[in-house]
């Protein structure tokens, strides 16, 4: 185990496996890693490990060979899994987080070269791998969630192209999301909005009839129908948004795969939602979006640039990273934003943003 700032690859690199366990946002802010590393070596088999089904958002991603992605239900698939990446015989790994999972995959990998990001007081983890980045410490905050991995790859001489995530939808996948939403009768004369109003933690949610005011004043002054967005567990909670004019909404959680709804969010004119999944995908296929934060810090998440917007609760102790107000779970700072200024915000990005987007 090497610890240092700085390493220099110097073993013949034909086959690269990076492993990023993390959740979707994760997954998508690290992918201009996977670009660097492929531009370093473009000659070399690139793979990339995720959990299921996180790796579909990559499956249309022509820098990347191969993605293998870890399932949750069963030991046997767990252990079929690691068999097939040991049958790869990969020359050089990355794991791009801290977690016990990808250290032991890591180890069990065989890669001549296992690269991390060395933490202090976890000796054990760091034991899993043959060089370990100490990178150093910058004093200006850098936006944007890339660059967690970014300055792993740099610590072993691999440079960044870009630090702003992109996802490819393939032809095949647009045509298929095409064929959904004809289905669902919506219409390409105007176009539609995108809404994710869900989070797995509720405390980082904003009231569901605020939802439901700010779906009818989209489609009352744009004409544009909003499709709802979310998972399938996320389903009925989306039919409890339902407004008087049907037209005005249609619920597509869990109508589509991840893949699918990469395809989803392309075509719309405009994404908003909470701190979640869908506006990181949102940003990385080109379409501007409208986040809003309330405990959690958006410096740290949210997509950079300027057809890229938050809305920021009007208390002074947001951001306090809380999960929720003395333990309950729930978000003053969010219960208190107003409609109003969500409504404001949505009416700038359509004057500014909207109308620029084909």
């Amino acid at each position: 185990m090497i610890i240092s700032a700085q390493h220099k690859i110097d073993i013949p690199v034909r086959k690269i496996l990076i492993i990023q366990l993390g959740d979707i946002g994760d997954v998508v802010w690290a992918i201009p890693a996977y670009w660097a590393v492929k531009n370093a070596f473009p000659q070399a088999v690139l793979s990339v490990l995720t959990r299921k089904p996180n790796g579909d958002l990559l499956l249309d991603d022509f820098h990347i060979d191969k993605i293998f992605q870890v399932d949750r239900q069963g030991i046997f698939k767990g252990l079929h899994l690691l068999k097939s990446i040991r049958r790869g015989k990969f020359d050089l790994l990355f794991d791009l987080r801290a977690d016990d999972r990808g250290a032991y995959t890591s180890l069990l990998s065989g890669a001549k070269m296992r690269a991390a990001l060395y933490y202090k007081g976890i000796d054990w983890r760091n034991k899993m791998f043959t060089h370990l980045a100490t990178p150093p410490e910058t004093k200006e905050r850098i936006l944007g969630a890339a660059e967690q991995s970014l300055k792993i790859i740099r610590s072993f001489g691999i440079q960044e192209i870009t630090s702003v995530p992109q996802i490819f939808v393939s032809m095949e996948t647009a045509n298929k999301v095409i064929e959904l939403l004809v289905s669902e009768n919506i219409t390409f004369s105007n176009g539609y909005v995108t809404i994710n109003p869900f989070s797995r933690w509720a405390y980082k949610e904003w009231g569901m009839e605020k939802w439901r005011q700010i779906i009818s004043f989209i489609w009352q002054k744009y004409k544009m129908p909003v499709l709802i967005l979310g998972s399938k567990e996320e389903k009925l909670r989306a039919d409890e948004l339902t407004v008087a004019d049907s037209s005005a909404m249609r619920n597509f959680a869990g109508k589509t795969t991840l893949q699918e709804m990469a395809g989803v969010l392309q075509k719309s004119r405009l994404h908003i939602g909470v701190d979640s999944a869908a506006p990181h995908i949102a940003a990385a296929v080109g379409t501007p979006t409208l986040t809003i934060y309330g405990p959690s810090d958006w410096r740290d998440w949210a997509p950079v640039g300027d057809k890229h917007q938050v809305i920021l609760p009007d208390m002074d102790c947001s951001p306090c990273r809380k999960k929720g107000c003395d333990g309950s779970g729930k978000s003053d700072c969010l219960d208190n934003l107003a409609v109003a200024k969500v409504q404001d915000a949505v009416e700038r990005m359509f004057n500014n943003f909207v109308s620029e987007k084909n």
